[in-house]
């Protein structure tokens, strides 16, 4: 007698599609969170006037990030 076929529990999908999405969410703010605290430091430790180590490293970190989750949206179409 062939056995039933096994479908996954109902919900699984979403659940694995919340915890990759959240993923991304994490990853985009240690990213962003990341180069910002360097810059800041950087700023400090060269006594800059000008937080332009800060403004350019976040706006670098943003960049990387969007980067990142283009790269895996686009994995997953494929």
């Amino acid at each position: 007698m062939p056995t039933p076929p096994e479908y996954p529990p109902p919900g699984s999908n979403r659940l694995r599609a919340f915890a990759k999405y959240s993923g991304l969410a994490f990853q985009m703010l240690a990213i962003i969170g990341g180069s910002t605290w360097l810059g800041t430091w950087l700023d400090a430790r060269y006594h800059m006037r000008n937080p332009w180590f800060t403004i350019g490293l976040m706006l670098l970190g943003v960049l990387v990030a969007l980067l990142q989750v283009i790269r895996s949206l686009t994995k997953d179409v494929e």
